[in-house]
């Protein structure tokens, strides 16, 4: 297995950015989606791009995809919103620091992103009335951590390059 310091990144385009929101969007509305511990797909790969594009990815978009979520599985209006916003502002403020950690290390940062920022969502439920959720709530963000890895594996494939060019290779 080569080390992370064989590769230079190629840009990434937005097309591709835009198809993996697009595909993590569709997992996250497949039926299986509301059962406990499957991940969030979409907060996942949000997060990923706030941390390795952050002026391609914003905390605007992050919101409307929270719009889009919250109006498809029908609760209340913002609560998706404020959470991808959180995770989405939680990224970008630690986008230079997270790429120089290796995969494991990434992990314990977003860790107490993504419950931190759930945390703070469930704070907004209880204050407005709803009933306290059940601890699953936060078994859906440590198997969204423990993708992270296979996150940063796809994701970043397409940008990926030998650090010594060969004729006979296209990259």
């Amino acid at each position: 297995m080569t080390s992370r310091n064989e590769y230079l990144l190629l840009p990434v385009s937005r097309a591709y950015i835009a198809l993996t929101i697009l595909l993590a969007a569709v997992l996250n509305i497949m039926p299986w989606g509301r059962d406990v511990g499957i991940p969030d797909f979409l907060a996942l790969v949000l997060v990923f791009w706030n941390v390795h594009q952050p002026r391609k990815v914003g905390i605007g978009i992050g919101f409307l995809l929270g719009l889009l979520m919250d109006v498809h599985s029908s609760s209340a209006l913002g609560e998706r919103a404020l959470l991808y916003s959180l995770l989405c502002y939680g990224a970008w403020f630690m986008h230079r620091r997270v790429p120089w950690f290796r995969i494991g290390g990434q992990m314990l940062h977003m860790l107490p992103l993504f419950m931190i920022a759930q945390f703070i969502v469930v704070l907004v439920r209880v204050a407005t009335g709803a009933p306290m959720p059940g601890s699953g709530l936060f078994l859906q963000w440590v198997s969204t951590v423990l993708l992270w890895p296979i996150a940063d594996l796809v994701l970043l494939a397409p940008q990926r390059r030998a650090a010594e060019r060969d004729d006979n290779r296209p990259l």
